[in-house]
């Protein structure tokens, strides 16, 4: 009877282990299904962000756009319309060496206005020359210097096929070691665009122009036939 006891126990203790085993190895088998699928899930995860991205014109990439494009305003605002506003006097300190310059104060020609306050001598200069010359600008509704050579230290030279209309038009006929008036309305200038910090939309200019001297473009060569 003892002996049959001790069987049934035997027997039992044998099933809750049996029991156990089972238990503990499902466990392990859904933890490491638990496992896979996180790894799984994660590296889909990973994937799209950078896929996201990645891809043009995801809100990410206009986002940094936007905020490009806000800092370099803010940096370099959009000047005002100078379209209607007077020719003042010139605001800034002239450069060492540079002349005065004569502002049309009151309201801005419509029509290129030149004036030579010194003549030159020698041959006149055409619209395809190349010219050597010192100047000084100024933008008319704000008397601002904008670009001097007097401040760079040294003339400057170009072709005059390579400058503003006002520029090619109003320095044709000027003899070296003369000195001209340009005053230049905004159609012959920069126009509604402006150019820089300093030349906003619709802006007359008015320069100072020394001539150093004028040389006739190269002509280009064409190479002879075979």
């Amino acid at each position: 009877m003892g002996s049959t006891k001790r069987e049934r126990k035997k027997a039992g203790h044998r099933a809750r282990l049996e029991l156990e085993h089972r238990l503990d190895r499902r466990d392990r088998r859904r933890r490491r299904a638990l496992t896979i699928g996180a790894s799984v899930v994660g590296v889909i995860a990973f994937g799209a962000l950078l896929w996201a991205v990645s891809k043009p014109g995801t809100p990410t990439t206009t986002a940094a756009s936007t905020s490009t494009s806000s800092t370099s305003s803010t940096l370099f605002p959009e000047l005002p319309s100078a379209a209607g506003k007077p020719c003042v006097d010139v605001a800034n300190p002239l450069p060492a060496g540079a002349p005065s310059v004569p502002m049309p104060v009151g309201t801005v020609p419509t029509s290129l206005v030149v004036t030579d306050l010194t003549v030159g001598s020698g041959a006149p200069v055409v619209a395809t020359d190349d010219v050597t010359v010192q100047y000084i600008g100024v933008a008319c509704s704000t008397g601002l210097i904008f670009d001097s050579t007097w401040t760079r230290g040294q003339p400057a030279t170009f072709g005059l096929d390579q400058v503003i209309p006002g520029w090619t038009q109003g320095l044709v006929g000027m003899q070296p070691g003369g000195r001209r008036l340009l005053v230049i309305p905004s159609d012959l200038g920069y126009g509604p665009s402006g150019q820089g910090a300093k030349i906003g939309p619709d802006e007359a200019l008015v320069f100072v122009v020394d001539l150093i001297s004028a040389t006739p473009a190269p002509t280009p060569t064409t190479a002879a036939p075979n």
